[in-house]
């Protein structure tokens, strides 16, 4: 693929044979590793000046392709068959035409200036949310990925930009971050920041939890905790095996070391219990099962040591009722003025 094919087409003076040929290299060629660098090349010999006129050329790009797909769409000609055919070849190249100079614009954004300017021409932020009852898994531009708990979310740009790499998260999460010294990656749960460069760890932060714990499996995570000013304080680091515990309230933090088993398994569908207390327990698996647990005060100080893996609900309460002098209560959803109906409520008391 050369240069000027790509003009020719921008300019609308392709030859049937040479739009095929186009078509051709979108669909098969243009995001290998070896066009790739072509592509760099060519867009390097471009820019011999690092120019903000160079810069505002390649963002314009998009708008010309977009502008002519709208205009070959809305075009009548006379022979109408025949424009039908070309058209959605055309429509076709330009729509695939798009993510390569999307993968060649990111390839470029090491360049900060370029940064700046696709923005103009890029999504800013995505949200996914796994919902109550289910996991999910998120794949990161820069290679990192997130396994989502149980009704949580998490807030991410399309293409990390700038100096750090930062995503926003609400409820829990496992990351396993792809290393890269020159941007540090940010989670942000309320005001605290957990930083890493590349590394495996957890973040529990719910919204309703007034306790953020962060689990480091390997690497190195440092706690900043986010002033007024928009500054970051640093609060503690973390070394593999250590789980710290902060406060939103107090501000104190603690933590421990140990097996981090039990704070990772929920992303293979296990649920591991250490001297757990009861009403722990019940708000994990209402969480997991998407029903509402209410837990009796004669039975509070009761504590578990269990390993549950994927096991339906009315198992594990049979198996609690089993272990200890527990009995529970299903009642019924209740259908609501909308036509929904609530959770399904369990009330676990003490055996009589």
């Amino acid at each position: 693929m050369t240069l000027e094919l790509l003009n020719k087409y921008l300019q609308n003076k392709l030859s049937g044979e040479e739009l095929q040929e186009v078509l051709h290299w979108i669909r098969q060629e243009a995001l290998t590793e070896d066009e790739r660098k072509l592509a760099l090349a060519d867009w390097e010999n471009y820019r011999a000046e690092d120019t903000s006129e160079s810069d505002t050329k390649f963002v314009g790009l998009f708008d010309r392709i977009q502008d002519e797909i709208e205009r070959r769409e809305n075009n009548t000609g006379k022979s109408k068959r025949r424009h039908l055919s070309a058209g959605w070849l055309l429509r076709a190249a330009g729509i695939l035409l798009i993510p390569v100079l999307g993968v060649l614009f990111y390839t470029l954004t090491e360049n900060r200036f370029i940064q700046s300017q696709y923005t103009l021409a890029a999504a800013d932020t995505l949200e996914i949310i796994a919902p109550i009852g289910s996991r999910s898994v998120v794949q990161l531009s820069d290679g990192s990925q997130v396994h989502l708990n149980y009704g949580s979310k998490i807030r991410y740009p399309l293409f990390f930009s700038g100096e750090t790499r930062d995503v926003v998260l609400e409820g829990e999460g496992f990351f396993e971050v792809a290393h890269n010294p020159e941007k540090p990656f940010i989670v942000k749960v309320g005001d605290i920041n957990v930083k890493a460069l590349g590394t495996e760890f957890n973040v529990l932060a719910y919204p309703e939890y007034k306790i953020i714990q962060t689990t480091l499996v390997n690497g190195k995570v440092v706690l900043e905790q986010r002033v007024e000013d928009g500054e970051a304080k640093l609060i503690g680091s973390m070394v593999p095996g250590q789980h710290a515990k902060y406060n939103r309230e107090t501000g104190a933090i603690s933590s421990s070391k140990g097996s981090v088993e039990r704070y990772i398994a929920w992303k293979d569908g296990k649920l591991v219990f250490e001297d757990t207390p009861i009403s722990e327990m019940a708000e994990k698996l209402s969480r997991m099962f998407n029903v509402d647990i209410e837990v009796d005060k004669e039975v509070e100080d009761f504590i578990y040591t269990v390993t549950f893996i994927d096991e339906p609900l009315s198992q594990i309460l049979d198996l609690m009722t089993i272990a200890t002098p527990v009995e529970y209560t299903s009642l019924p959803r209740k259908k609501l003025p909308n036509g929904t109906y609530s959770k399904q409520k369990i009330i676990i008391t003490k055996k009589e």
